[in-house]
Formats: C-alpha cells, sequence, structure tokens
C-alpha cells in the first residue's frame, strides 16, 4: 500500500467514531460520519471526551501567545468548525491573519463553512495533513486527531508538521494516551468507562465502541507521543492539560 492510500487522514477520527448513546445499539468496522450524523457529532464528543470545552478554551489562551498580525494558522481535523470559530473570532480584530482548516470528508468542511460563515480570515479545505501544502505557520492545533493516523505513518506527520513551523512557532496536541504500564491501563480504562457510564453510555455501547475502534484509534502512551515529538525536533514541551486517558501538549519550535 502507498503511503498516500493507506494513510490515515486526519479527520478520519469522524468517519470511525460511534453516534450518539442513544441514537445506535451496534457499531461496525464500517460504521462512518460521512452522512446525517455530522449534525450530532459535536454533541457526541462532548460525552466522550471529558473536558472537551475546557479544552477549546484553553486552546485559545495559549493560541494568544503565537499568534500574530500576519500569522497562518491551522486546525488539522476541523470537523465542524466549532474550535476553529472560536480561534478565528478571538482573533478577528487581526485582519492579516490566516486561518486554514483542513479535514478530509467533504460533509464536515460543508458543515464548518456553515458554522464559520462571516468569519473572512477562515479557509476551509478538504485535504489529507500528511499531504497538505502548508504555508509557513506560527500555529497548528491538532485536538484529538493525530491518533486515528496509522502509527507507520504518524512520525511522517509530526516531522511535516515540525517543519512546517516558524521559529517560536507552537504545534498544540491534545491526544488520548495509554498508560505507562498495564496496571495504569486497566485503572485509566476502568475509570473512562464510569465516565462514559454517567454521559448515558450503557455496558453494551462502551463494548460495542470499543469494538469499532479497534484498528483505528491508536492513542500512544505519554512517553509515546513525547518521543514523536522530540524525533521530529521539539524539544521544548509541555503538558498543559490531561484527565484520565486525555492529555494536551504544547509543543515549541
Amino acid at each position: 500500500m502507498k503511503p498516500e492510500q493507506g494513510a490515515a487522514l486526519i479527520s478520519q477520527a469522524v468517519s470511525d467514531l460511534p453516534v450518539l448513546a442513544n441514537d445506535i445499539d451496534n457499531y461496525g468496522p464500517s460504521w462512518s460520519f460521512d452522512g446525517p450524523i455530522v449534525d450530532k457529532f459535536v454533541e457526541h464528543i462532548r460525552q466522550s471526551v471529558p473536558l472537551y470545552d475546557d479544552g477549546h478554551d484553553l486552546v485559545c489562551q495559549i493560541a494568544d501567545y503565537f499568534v500574530h498580525d500576519d500569522s497562518v494558522c491551522y486546525e488539522l481535523g476541523v470537523s465542524t468548525g466549532e474550535l476553529m470559530r472560536k480561534l478565528a473570532s478571538r482573533h478577528a480584530y487581526r485582519p492579516g491573519v490566516r486561518w486554514i482548516g483542513i479535514d478530509c470528508i467533504p460533509r464536515m468542511i460543508h458543515k464548518a463553512q456553515e458554522h464559520c460563515a462571516g468569519l473572512d480570515n477562515v479557509t476551509l479545505l478538504v485535504g489529507d495533513a500528511l499531504t497538505f501544502k502548508y504555508d509557513q505557520t506560527d500555529l497548528i492545533v491538532s485536538y484529538y486527531c493525530a491518533q486515528f493516523t496509522h502509527p507507520k505513518y504518524r512520525q511522517d506527520l509530526f516531522n511535516r508538521l515540525y517543519a512546517q513551523l516558524n521559529w517560536g512557532g507552537a504545534l498544540v496536541l491534545f491526544e488520548k494516551v495509554r498508560g505507562a504500564d498495564a496496571r495504569f491501563q486497566d485503572i485509566l480504562v476502568a475509570l473512562y468507562n464510569d465516565f462514559k457510564a454517567k454521559q448515558g453510555f450503557d455496558a453494551d455501547h462502551i463494548l460495542n465502541k470499543t469494538r469499532s475502534l479497534r484498528g483505528v484509534l491508536e492513542p500512544f502512551s505519554h512517553e509515546g507521543n513525547l518521543g514523536l515529538l522530540r524525533r521530529a525536533g521539539f524539544t521544548d514541551i509541555e503538558t498543559v492539560m490531561r484527565y484520565l486517558c486525555f492529555e494536551g501538549f504544547l509543543a515549541i519550535k
């Protein structure tokens, strides 16, 4: 398989996650968000990812340190444009800033265009983050998307992102992470399942979601993500948020 054929497109996340807990009983490997479920994507993610909106707010605050009057900024896996709209609106007073969102699913880009309507500083494009032709950039945001890139291509992605950043620019990376060893992983999985149960997912939905993500969601550990970043060239890396198996990194070039 050629890389351009086999690379897991960054926002393939949205085509392989299950839908809302009350909407479906069984998930299969062919489940796709490239359909009407696009309209329910944000609600589903809020049910599934702890501190989802808090993470958005934090990303926007971090962006203040790296966005300049002439910056080009990217969001990978822009999905329905929720975070992109927040970022672009926050910096609307800087008309020279360009915000570019990339997603591999045309329906998601269409939804994002609706959501970001009226924001002249936003461009939304169907594309693959592994092959996309980036301009030099001051800020790249990957909000729970790189984890869906196949491990054999993930280092290539991080290498490209590092190369496209200006000196002093930043990658804001939020990822689901595995525990440091089997004991910690067992604890994290159990506590995360408790979280999902509180959000309305029953045992069958939790199990079926896990099955649906086999071979699709490939999270690395904290150290595994640090390794990707360091091999790409980053040396200044900080964890900015952590809740169970969800972690946000700030990496500065």
